[in-house]
């Protein structure tokens, strides 16, 4: 009986707090990435925690960000719109299947990627210029016509479409 009480204080005992100690931690500092965003809302982060996934830079702050949650309930997270549309592109996933976000400009807040209005000449992280806005203004376009110069690659990474939206 006491060698059985001296192996549960001894060794049972600080092996099961242990345990607790590092599940709470892991629990404390998961990422985003690892939640099952079942309420398809856009999700919060810490700066420099996440990559975007196509151009694996690091995320710092909301500015231009995009969320996208797959399917599976996964949330991935992109700094910059143009990132979003070339990974959706690589993975094969139709942007209607998935419930995407962008950060609006305009009401700094998330919205519908879908129903954004999109400038074409912001300075966004990776220079394509397309910063979404959640109220319309002249000269903006729509979210297909945004994707499809995306995928066409008129963005402002290309020196003749930046001389002629810019004038310079």
């Amino acid at each position: 009986m006491k060698r059985y009480l001296v192996f549960l204080v001894l060794i049972l005992f600080p092996l099961i707090a242990l345990g607790g100690l590092f599940w709470s931690l892991h629990v404390k500092h998961q990422l985003p990435t690892d939640i099952t965003n079942q309420e398809a809302k856009a999700l919060e982060f810490k700066d420099n925690t996440l990559q975007c996934p196509e151009c694996h830079m690091y995320l710092v702050g909301k500015k231009d960000t995009a969320q996208i949650i797959t399917a599976d309930q996964k949330t991935h997270f992109f700094d910059d719109v143009g990132c979003a549309i070339l990974w959706l592109k690589t993975q094969k996933i139709d942007p209607y299947s998935t419930t995407f976000f962008v950060f609006s400009n305009d009401t700094n807040r998330y919205i519908d990627a879908l129903k954004a209005r999109y400038n074409v000449d912001d300075e966004t992280p990776m220079q394509y210029g397309f910063g979404a806005h959640e109220k319309p203004k002249e000269g903006m376009i729509d979210f297909r016509a945004m994707r499809l110069r995306m995928l066409r690659g008129e963005t402002m990474q290309d020196p003749k479409i930046r001389q002629q939206l810019k004038g310079h």
